[in-house]
Parts: C-alpha cells; sequence; structure tokens
C-alpha cells in the first residue's frame, strides 16, 4: 500500500528530480507543449499549476498595493529564465483568470520505440492548433501582403527534410557514381596475378 505517498521519486534524488521538473516547466511556459515520459508529465502537472496560481494571484492584486513584485519573486525562485517569467505574468496569467484550475491536458501518445516508455504531450489548455484559425491568420495576412510560414505538422516537416536531404545525396551521388563506379556485372581488372590452387 503506498499510503502519504506524496510523489514520484523518477529514478533520481531530490536535487535531480526539482531541477528537471523546473527545466521542464520552463520549456512547457515557453514553447506551451512538451512531450515527455508519462510519469515525468503527472509530476510535471501540479509543478505547473501551482506557479500559474502564483501568477494570477499576482496579477489580480496588481491594482491597489498588490503583491506582484512578491509573486514574481515567489515563481522566479522555480524559473530562472526572466523572459519566460514576463510571458508568465503578461500573457498566461491573464489568459486563466477566470478558469479555476487544470490550466493543463496530458495527451498520452503511446510507447517509445527505443525502450518502450509510454510517453505523453503535456500542454497548457487553449494552445492547440486550430484550423479555422490559422486559415484566417493566413488569409488575413495574405490580404496584407505578408507571407507567413506555413504552419506544417512535424510529420510533414519530417518527411520534407528527408526528401530534402535524399534528394541532395541523390544528386551528389549520380555524378560522382557514373565517373567512378564501373556497372555491376563488368568485370574487375586486377593488377597481381591470382595464385596457383590458393584460396
Amino acid at each position: 500500500m503506498r499510503h502519504r505517498v506524496g510523489h514520484r521519486k523518477l529514478g533520481r534524488v531530490t536535487e535531480h528530480r526539482i531541477a528537471l521538473l523546473r527545466n521542464q516547466a520552463e520549456a512547457l511556459l515557453t514553447h506551451e507543449h512538451l512531450t515527455t515520459t508519462l510519469p515525468k508529465a503527472k509530476e510535471l502537472r501540479p509543478f505547473v499549476e501551482k506557479l500559474i496560481t502564483v501568477a494570477k494571484r499576482g496579477v489580480k492584486a496588481a491594482e491597489p498595493k498588490g503583491r506582484t513584485l512578491a509573486a514574481k519573486r515567489q515563481v522566479g525562485r522555480d524559473v530562472l529564465n526572466p523572459d519566460v517569467v514576463a510571458k508568465l505574468f503578461a500573457d498566461l496569467a491573464p489568459r486563466f483568470m477566470e478558469r479555476p484550475g487544470g490550466y493543463t491536458r496530458i495527451l498520452k501518445l503511446g510507447h517509445r520505440r527505443g525502450d518502450g516508455a509510454e510517453t505523453a504531450m503535456v500542454e497548457l489548455v487553449g494552445s492547440e492548433f486550430d484550423p479555422k484559425k490559422a486559415a484566417a491568420e493566413k488569409a488575413a495576412a495574405a490580404e496584407a501582403g505578408d507571407q507567413p510560414k506555413s504552419q506544417k505538422s512535424v510529420g510533414e516537416r519530417l518527411r520534407a527534410a528527408a526528401s530534402r536531404i535524399r534528394g541532395d545525396k541523390k544528386e551528389k551521388k549520380t555524378d560522382a557514381t557514373k565517373a567512378s563506379k564501373p556497372a555491376r556485372n563488368a568485370a574487375k581488372k586486377t593488377t597481381t596475378p591470382r595464385k596457383a590452387g590458393g584460396s
């Protein structure tokens, strides 16, 4: 029975585990989604949600006397990058101001190929890809005359990169192989005579 067992140890000593959670929280707040193993994702979720709650309190208290500075210092203990802290207080905390909790979502992705570990994606609620919104932004940018970067899925980007790499190598190989490699069934010229009765 696991009575009174608060957290997963994740196979690490305390200092390493805290450093891991701080780094993952910083990455999640920066990019708004993160792929990791399921146990790490389940440990990361309450860690990040507490940071967002503290930031919400700081933003809400900013009007009269406020405790924004105290909240920023409290968040700054775990998130060392000042740009991420600024983003948390300027963008993310106001976004979740009306939400009483549950700022993150865990999506199971299946098993990792190398070691079979179960993987999951942690993302902030409201940061998921919306095709209608992307199409509207693309149309608005086309009207303005700007050409935005096309948002491709991860698989499309990997396939494009792989085909680019294969295409470049094929072009280089074809020029070099025509000049240097003989045909497959052509007899090879040897400079040394064969030994009699040898192997």
